[in-house]
């Protein structure tokens, strides 16, 4: 096997990667990259979901990229829109012919003596292995499995003569007009389906254990469009990205510092939006806000869409499934033809991919984030983790813009590798997500690394803290470790200092 070599691998072809790409490939045209994808087509998350009303919860303003505005007075975008988007952008800056499609990775392996990755993947379409090296990699593969989703089994499933679909896995051109639906689930996927599938179906019941927060919010830009007939539209597009990063951003801050004042506000908001004939022990969450991400229906549709009666809402357990439908712990039936499983996500980082270091498996739960973009002891390495209270997207812009400033740095020093070394023992076992609550992630706490106590080790999950960080501070700080060709050589004659 002789493996194409390029200066940079980029490891998916969605938001995160084009983005990371388009910066990279601007400001080194002359370095040779490839991105691989899993998929026939780029987008990622937006190429694979396909589900009725699916649509960003984030602004467009702020969840697109800074160097390609989303002019559009629509402030959540649909699906395909933001294919189309991701698309668009890669062709702008040249990219969609160094994409290569349809390889599942299994592993990368880097090689000290080489000083390079060995980056192993398998053609799906095929089954051909094939090989490709670097001397950079960048993982923007996502946090999630594409390979299924986080579907329980519920008693009795078998017995249901209707169709049980995961919103991941949404069958083409299916059809639910006129259907009695019930989606189980109360999450931002759940919220999205509901008032969706309400237009054609002949009932949608919203299933679900416990409450969210669910915040109403304009879906047309108002300020936006009043501006625009006074100022340039890339003024008035920086404008609109600014204050929708400031408002998020305050919005956070007020529930960390004051979670029981914005309880009662966004209590009293729910209230306002579903009227004075709905039960609020079901908008009544047992968690404070953004304790778990908030859910965002657009000119509040899920709350038309209970008003107006085409779809309504139960809090209670499934005890098992019938022929008709689902009975539940209170022993109401509810009928259904169709039930939608909006249960979630299955974690899965860096898309599965097993780093090796000259042939040993890193431990991933065992290493530290470093300024949540690199990793602990592993060299040449960057991963475009984005924000759970943000726009993911924020981060693959400062990322891409970090790395720049990374290579740059390490031209400088004539170093061809670089790899983040914890000299301080910042470890305290605190995992780089505790204190976000959300299930899936909880369920999967064991699969991930670790943050330090303090400085480059500590993950702020803040966009103004990582832009400085990022953008801003100086690349070379202390932690990092630049190594030489000749000293790169030498790594495997000197123990790494083991992480606790």
């Amino acid at each position: 096997m002789n493996p194409q070599h390029f200066d940079l691998i980029i490891i998916g072809a969605g938001l995160s990667g084009i983005g990371s790409a388009c910066r990279i490939a601007q400001q080194y045209p002359d370095k040779s990259l490839a991105i691989l994808e899993r998929r026939e087509k780029m987008g990622g998350t937006w190429d694979l979901f396909r589900y009725p009303g699916i649509r960003s919860d984030s602004d467009m303003a702020s969840f697109g990229y800074n160097f390609k505005p989303w002019y559009s007075n629509e402030v959540l975008a649909k699906g395909g829109d933001i294919r189309n988007y991701v698309a668009e952008t890669a062709r702008e800056f040249g990219l969609q012919d160094k994409v290569h499609y349809g390889l599942k990775i299994t592993d990368a392996d880097w090689s000290s003596e080489m000083q390079q990755w060995t980056v192993t993947a398998i053609h799906e379409q095929t089954g051909e292995t094939r090989q490709f090296t670097c001397n950079f990699m960048l993982n923007c593969a996502g946090y999630y499995s594409y390979d299924q989703g986080y579907r329980p089994t519920f008693k009795g499933e078998e017995s249901f003569r209707g169709d049980i679909i995961h919103p991941q896995f949404w069958p083409e051109n299916f059809d639910y007009s006129g259907k009695k639906v019930v989606v189980v689930g109360s999450g931002a996927t759940a919220i999205t389906v509901v008032p969706a599938m309400a237009e054609k179906a002949a009932s949608v019941t919203m299933l679900q254990r416990s409450p969210s927060y669910i915040m109403a919010m304009p879906d047309t830009d108002r300020i936006s469009m009043v501006l625009n007939k006074f100022l340039p539209k890339e003024t008035v597009f920086k404008m609109a990205r600014k204050r929708n990063i400031l408002f998020q951003r305050g919005l956070y801050l007020a529930c960390a510092k004051w979670p029981n004042a914005m309880r009662k506000i966004m209590l009293r908001h729910m209230r306002r939006q579903v009227g004075p004939n709905v039960d609020m022990r079901h908008f009544t969450p047992k968690y404070n806000p953004w304790e778990q991400r908030l859910c965002a229906a657009p000119d509040g549709d899920f709350f038309e869409s209970l008003r107006s009666g085409k779809s309504s809402i139960v809090t209670d357990h499934i005890d098992h499934f019938s022929e008709t439908g689902i009975v539940l712990k209170s022993g109401e039936t509810l009928d259904a033809d169709v039930v939608v499983t909006a249960t979630g996500l299955d974690v899965q980082l860096m898309g599965g991919l097993q780093l090796k270091l000259d042939g040993e498996d890193v431990d991933m739960p065992k290493k530290l984030i470093y300024k949540g973009i690199m990793m602990q002891d592993v060299p040449n390495y960057g991963w475009i983790f984005g924000y759970t209270n943000a726009p993911w997207t924020l981060k693959c812009d400062i990322g891409g813009q970090y790395l720049c400033r990374l290579f740059e740095q390490m031209e400088k020093r004539g170093a061809k590798v670089v790899r983040p070394v914890d000299k301080d023992g910042n470890d305290t076992g605190v995992g780089m997500l505790d204190e976000f609550a959300p299930g899936y992630i909880m369920r999967a706490k064991d699969r991930m690394p670790r943050q330090g106590r303090e400085g480059p080790w500590k993950v702020t999950m803040h966009y103004g803290k990582d832009k400085k960080m990022l953008v801003e501070d100086p690349v070379d700080d202390g932690v990092l470790q630049f190594e030489s060709p000749e000293a790169a050589n030498t790594v495997n004659e000197r123990p790494m200092k083991a992480s606790a």
